[in-house]
C-alpha cells in the first residue's frame, strides 16, 4: 500500500513540476473564447454596485469565476487604443507600438490616429468611418496566433462600438471586425480585411435599424432615484450639458434630443450603446456559428458607452451608476445566449478593463483633497520662453500631446544645438511647471532602466521611434483641461487599476490579490489555448488561472 501511494505522490510532484507548456497539454481548450473589455471600468464600480446588480449577470461572473484582484496597467499613458493593444499582444506600447489613441507622428509630422490608415475604403457604409486598420500596431495579438496555430479555421471576430476597440484586439488577420458608424447607426468594417461587403448576417442586422430603434426611446433611470446611494447628486455643475435639455438630470428623452447632439451619434452616448453591442454580439455568434466545432473561436468585444458616459459624468454619478446596473442585464444575455448555444463548460470568458478613471478634480477639491487641472497651451509658452532666452528665437517645439513635448530636430540642428542639452534644459524647466510632478528626456528613456514605478510606467510605455523629447508624470489628481467632468492617462491606481475576472472552461472560482500586469492576459491565454506566445509578448502566465 505505501508502495503505490508513494508512487501516487510521485507522479503528483512529477506534474507539479513540469513546465507550464506540458502542463498547458492537460488544460481542456473552449470551444470559445469571449473576450469582454468594459471601456474605463474602475476597480471599485464592482463593489460599489454589487448591490444593484441581478444574479445572472457580473454576480454570477464573480461568484463562479476566479477574479485577480490587483491587476495594474504598468505603462504610462492609459489610453484605450494602448489598452486594448496590451489586452491582446501581452506586451506594452514600447514594443506594440500604440503609445497613444492619437500621438504626433515626428516623420510626417502631423498627429495620427492609432487605427487610421487612408489606403482602405469603408465597407457597408458611403461614410469615412472605414478608413482603419490595425497596421500601426507593431506586434502580434493572441486573436493572431490563435489563427496561425489553427492554420485560421479558427473564427475570429471583434466588435465594438469604436473603431479601435474592435481593430486592434482583433488582430491583423481575423474572420473579421466591426464598429460603429456614426453617420447612419450601422456597424462598419474596412476593406482592408479583404471583404467587398459586409457577411450577410450583419447586412440582415443593420437592415434591423436597431440604433434608430432606441433613439426613439427614454433613457429613465432602473429604480427609484433615492436608491443610488453610490452617486452625488443627479446634476452636478461639472457635468456635461446635454444641448437641448436645461438640466443634465433623467430622464433623458432621446427622440427629442437626437438631432441636436448628432443624431445617431448621440447613441454611444447612453446606455442603449451597450444593449446595440450585446445587441450584435449575439448576432455574431449566431452569424459566424461560433463554438459549434472543436476548433476554438474568439470573439473580441469592448463596451465603449460606459467610457462616453464616464467622461460626460464622472465616476460618481447617477448616469454611471445606472449604465452598470444595464450592462449587468446584458452581460446577463450574453451568459443566457453562450450556455442554451454553446454549452456551460465550453465557453471561457475574460472581464477587464482597458483603464480606470480619475476622480472628478472639483469634487475633489470640494472634499479637500489635491487635483486639478493643466492648461496644455500654457505649457507650451512657459517652456517656449525658457527655450527662447536660452538658444535664441525660434519655433522649437513641433507639438505638445499626451504630456509629451515633441522638439524641432531641423531648427536644432539648424543653430547646432547639442539635442541633449536642449532636452535636459527642458527637464529642467517643466519641474517649475505647476502640477509637474517628474519629467524624463528621451535620452533618459533610452539610456536607463528604471525600477521606480512611476518612471518605470513611463519606460514601458515609451516607444524609441513614436514618443516624445521629453515626457512628463503628473502630480496625482492631475489632467489636461477637458470639456468632459473626467479622463485617464496616468500612471497612478485610479487609471491603472482594473479587474480582472476569469470565467468558464477549466476556470476554478477563486480570488487572488497577488499583483498582476495586464500584459498577463494574452500570456495566459496562449497557455490555455496551447498557441505561441504574441511575437512581442513581455508578461507572464498567471499560474493561479493555470492550476
Amino acid at each position: 500500500m505505501k508502495r503505490y501511494l508513494f508512487g501516487a505522490v510521485a507522479l503528483m510532484s512529477l506534474y507539479a513540476c513540469q513546465p507550464l507548456e506540458k502542463q498547458d497539454q492537460n488544460l481542456k481548450k473552449p470551444k470559445l473564447v469571449v473576450g469582454i473589455v468594459i471601456d474605463q471600468l474602475r476597480h471599485d464600480y464592482f463593489e460599489r454596485y454589487a448591490d444593484n446588480f441581478g444574479e445572472d449577470g457580473f454576480k454570477r461572473l464573480i461568484s463562479e469565476g476566479f477574479y485577480n484582484h490587483n491587476t495594474h496597467y504598468n505603462y504610462i499613458p492609459t489610453f484605450t487604443g494602448p489598452g486594448h493593444a496590451s489586452v491582446y499582444t501581452g506586451t506594452t506600447p514600447a514594443t506594440h507600438g500604440i503609445i497613444a489613441n492619437n500621438w504626433y507622428d515626428k516623420n510626417i509630422k502631423t498627429s495620427v490616429y492609432c487605427a487610421e490608415d487612408t489606403s482602405v475604403y469603408t465597407i457597408g457604409s458611403t461614410s469615412e468611418a472605414g478608413l482603419m486598420s490595425p497596421h500601426r500596431m507593431l506586434s502580434s495579438t493572441i486573436t493572431d496566433e490563435l489563427g496561425l496555430a489553427t492554420n485560421f479555421k479558427s473564427k475570429v471576430v471583434g466588435i465594438s462600438i469604436k473603431d479601435r476597440g474592435s481593430i486592434l484586439p482583433a488582430g491583423h488577420n481575423p474572420t473579421g471586425s466591426f464598429w460603429y458608424d456614426k453617420s447612419n447607426g450601422h456597424f462598419v468594417s474596412s476593406s482592408y480585411y479583404d471583404h467587398e461587403e459586409l457577411p450577410s448576417w450583419l447586412q440582415d442586422f443593420n437592415n434591423r435599424n436597431l440604433a434608430d430603434e432606441y433613439l426613439n426611446q427614454t433613457w429613465e433611470l432602473s429604480m427609484p432615484l433615492e436608491e443610488y446611494t453610490q452617486s452625488t447628486a443627479d446634476e452636478m455643475p461639472y457635468e456635461m450639458k446635454v444641448r437641448g435639455k436645461e438640466k443634465s438630470i433623467f430622464p433623458y428623452d432621446l427622440k427629442a434630443l437626437r438631432a441636436e447632439n448628432g443624431n445617431f451619434g448621440l447613441l454611444p452616448n447612453t446606455a442603449y450603446g451597450n444593449t446595440i453591442l450585446a445587441d450584435l454580439a449575439i448576432a455574431t455568434m449566431e452569424g459566424e456559428q461560433m463554438g459549434q466545432d472543436n476548433i476554438t473561436d474568439f470573439l473580441a468585444l469592448s463596451f465603449s458607452s460606459t467610457d462616453y458616459i464616464g467622461h460626460g459624468f464622472g465616476p460618481r454619478s447617477v448616469e454611471v451608476q445606472d449604465t452598470y446596473i444595464k450592462l449587468d442585464q446584458e452581460i446577463a444575455r450574453l451568459f443566457k445566449h453562450l450556455d442554451e448555444k454553446v454549452g456551460k463548460g465550453n465557453y471561457l470568458i475574460f472581464v477587464t478593463s482597458d483603464h480606470g478613471c480619475a476622480e472628478v478634480p472639483e469634487y475633489l477639491q470640494a472634499n479637500k483633497i489635491p487635483a486639478d487641472h493643466y492648461d496644455g497651451k500654457a505649457y507650451v509658452k512657459n517652456i517656449s520662453n525658457a527655450l527662447n532666452q536660452k538658444f535664441g528665437e525660434g519655433d522649437w517645439i513641433e507639438d505638445f500631446s499626451n504630456e509629451q513635448f515633441f522638439l524641432n530636430h531641423d531648427l536644432i540642428a539648424e543653430k547646432n544645438v547639442e539635442l541633449d542639452a536642449i532636452r535636459r534644459f527642458m527637464v529642467n524647466e517643466a519641474l517649475k511647471l505647476e502640477g509637474v510632478a517628474e519629467a524624463y528626456s528621451a535620452s533618459d528613456m533610452q539610456s536607463t532602466e528604471f525600477t521606480e514605478h512611476k518612471a518605470s510606467a513611463l519606460q514601458m510605455g515609451y516607444n524609441f521611434k513614436r514618443s516624445g523629447d521629453v515626457l512628463l508624470i503628473l502630480e496625482p489628481g492631475w489632467f489636461y483641461q477637458t470639456r468632459s467632468a473626467t479622463t485617464h492617462g496616468t500612471g497612478y491606481a485610479y487609471d491603472t487599476h482594473v479587474p480582472l475576472i476569469w470565467y468558464g472552461s477549466g476556470i476554478k472560482s477563486g480570488r487572488s490579490y497577488k499583483r498582476q500586469n495586464i500584459d498577463d492576459i494574452a500570456v495566459t491565454l496562449a497557455h490555455i489555448l496551447g498557441t505561441n506566445l504574441p511575437n512581442g509578448a513581455t508578461g507572464e502566465p498567471i499560474e493561479e488561472v493555470l492550476e
